[in-house]
């Protein structure tokens, strides 16, 4: 690069930087790959020497189990809270607003921690995070363990780092991982299957597939992509497909291939590059499938409507300003719920958006030197059917990032776990929040929020989420450490395992609950445009057909604060009759792939906002 022209990059920079109050960074070095060894920067107290997760195993989990164990191991003991950890927000609940929900451990003991969560069709959970933390709780049978590829030639891992566990029961399987899944990505197939991608090392190009059976275990193609997929966004097309964006230094997608075929190379994708900062804060980008087959991409700051079958941007959406949203800015984001009802013959829904919380961008770089600025407290939503459309922000209780957000049943949103202040990385963040917020995006404004009872238990870097099949949602996961380290931190390795029961299902409310006759549904379940017939009874009270609606709910891949391919429909009830004890109720299916891709649905029946437990349907 010529003189002058470095000349005039740096003056356009320093004029950016007075201009916008934004941090300073070096724009020759952005798109340069950061050291693995940024992301363990804050994750040991200062005063202990900062090493690789390898080298540090033995001492940090000595005691931990011996080294003939196999199964689950117990719980190390842990040491006394630490000032941070005992720095907790806790909101106030209005109790004369309702029910504010309540709090269970299902289990004390995941075996693995869940940086990675989604609940398979077969009535289990799936919890994985990354062989890079050394040994987890669960070992691997002896005879089926994994070769080490970074130790030295014929060391084994025996230490299972992925997990299925019964939500019901909270029994374990351990499950055999080989590539590392560490910040992966992952989708359901039209069969109910996960399909997983990316992940770090010798994981980073590999697809997975697993089954949902009770004896099913990873298959793996690890060289499946042309670039690396380490922070990318996966994302379920109409035709079945799979699109993954971006990873770090990855300014491209892939379609994932199939099994054992190699992509030959990427697609550039410039809204990636353009989004790049010095700490990224653009991976992991959020992606939606909209009505009209197009993608909503939003990256950072900036997002656009993308064609992913011509491979064009058709059109530029406005700045989100404010800061970053995407990690390691970590907001929170969901496609709200797509009503099919009321529409005229042929229409689709107007898709609409919203992005709630996140960082500013100089919160990672702070963070370094362990500075942890107050997150975003604005959440914006963007109706996507209009031209002309813009943000519009309003404020939530309190600032956000890493946390998750879920769409119920009822078509209301779960704000829930991360901190009040810094960003994502092991160690970058403060101030848990304890308490989860209830988000009706159908109140008017000023109304939409509502903070419920506040859980225990932290939930910071590395906890995930889903909603279940009762209605109620499983919490698990969180290690902001190098490895699985339960004293001397300040924010231990969690493994309990927790079940929250949103207020509609108190006794209070839920005493009328619907329940689904599940051998009237379908077995064939849905097909596209189709009339589709169940029956359901309520065990105390009747109801009427204004009282009741019908939602079908995608169930999502969740990680590091992003529920991927999450959508909830509301169908339309075209048939309404009373069968004695029973109802029969009739609602057209979404018309096509584009609303609702093929594949395993829950289906619930909602009465007077109580859900009732879903029904498995597959759509067609």
């Amino acid at each position: 690069m010529g003189s002058l022209l470095r000349a005039a990059v740096f003056a356009v920079a320093l004029f950016l930087l007075a201009t916008s109050g934004e941090a300073f960074f070096d724009l020759f070095n952005i798109f340069r790959p950061r050291s693995e060894s940024d992301y363990f920067q804050n994750a040991f107290d200062g005063s202990q020497e900062q090493l690789l997760p390898q080298q540090q195993i033995e001492q940090e989990e000595q005691g931990a189990a011996p080294a003939t164990a196999t199964g689950l191991t117990k719980v190390p003991p842990l040491g006394p809270p630490s000032k941070a950890a005992q720095d907790t927000i806790v909101l106030p609940v209005d109790d004369s607003a309702g029910p504010t929900g309540s709090w269970t451990i299902v289990s004390e003991n995941s075996g693995v921690s869940a940086m990675h969560l989604v609940v398979m069709r077969h009535g289990k959970a799936v919890m994985f995070d990354t062989s890079t933390t050394g040994r987890s709780l669960m070992r691997l049978p002896m005879e089926n363990c994994r070769a080490d590829p970074r130790a030295k030639e014929g060391t084994m891992d025996c230490w299972a780092h992925a997990v299925e566990f019964d939500y019901s029961t909270g029994a374990l399987r351990s499950l055999k991982i080989v590539t590392d899944t560490w910040c992966s990505s992952g989708a359901f197939d039209a069969d109910g299957n996960l399909v997983q991608t990316g992940g770090y090392f010798e994981g980073e190009k590999a697809v997975r597939h697993l089954g949902a059976c009770d004896t099913c275990d990873w298959r793996e193609y690890p060289n499946s992509f042309a670039e690396g997929r380490w922070y990318a966004t996966q994302q379920v097309l109409p035709d079945g497909r799979f699109i993954v964006f971006g990873g770090r230094r990855a300014f491209s997608y892939e379609f994932v291939p199939q099994p054992g075929q190699t992509n030959g190379q990427a697609v550039q994708f410039q809204l990636l590059r353009d989004t790049t900062d010095d700490v990224e804060n653009n991976l992991y980008p959020f992606v939606n499938l909209l009505p009209d087959g197009n993608l909503f991409v939003f990256a950072n700051d900036r997002s656009v409507i993308f064609d992913h079958r011509t491979g064009k941007v058709v059109r530029e959406l406005p700045k989100l300003a404010g800061g970053g949203r995407n990690y390691p800015a970590s907001a929170m984001s969901a496609l709200l719920p797509l009503d099919l009802r009321n529409l005229s013959a042929g229409a689709d829904p107007e898709p609409e958006v919203i992005i709630c919380g996140g960082a500013l961008k100089t919160a990672f770089r702070l963070g370094e030197n362990n500075t942890f600025q107050p997150t975003l407290r604005d959440c914006a939503r963007i109706s996507l059917a209009k031209i002309d459309a813009q943000w519009a922000v309003e404020a939530m209780p309190v600032g956000r990032v890493m946390g998750d957000m879920l769409i119920l049943p009822t078509g209301d949103l779960l704000m829930l776990s991360g901190a009040a202040k810094g960003c994502s990385g092991w160690g970058f963040a403060r101030q848990p929040i304890l308490s989860p917020i209830l988000y009706s995006p159908r109140q008017p404004e000023g109304s939409r929020f509502r903070p419920l009872a506040a859980s225990t238990i932290a939930r910071m870097y590395h906890s995930t989420s889903a909603v279940l099949p009762d209605a109620t949602v499983l919490v698990a996961g969180g290690n902001t450490n190098a490895a699985y380290n339960f004293s001397g931190v300040d924010f231990p390795t969690e493994v309990r395992v927790e079940r929250f029961s949103p207020p509609y299902l108190s006794q209070e409310l839920a005493g009328n609950r619907p329940v689904i006759d599940m051998a009237s549904v379908p077995a064939d379940g849905m097909r596209y445009g189709a009339k589709f017939t169940f029956r359901f009874h309520t065990p105390a009270a009747a109801v009427v057909e204004a009282d009741v609606k019908v939602t079908m709910y995608a169930p999502p891949f969740t990680t590091h604060g992003y529920s991927m391919n999450q959508r909830l429909l509301i169908l339309p009830v075209t048939g309404f009759a009373e069968q004695g004890q029973m109802y029969e109720l009739t609602v057209d299916a979404p018309r096509k792939p584009e609303l609702a891709p093929a594949g395993y649905y829950l289906v619930y029946v909602v009465a007077k906002d109580v859900p009732s437990t879903a029904a498995w349907v597959k759509i067609q």
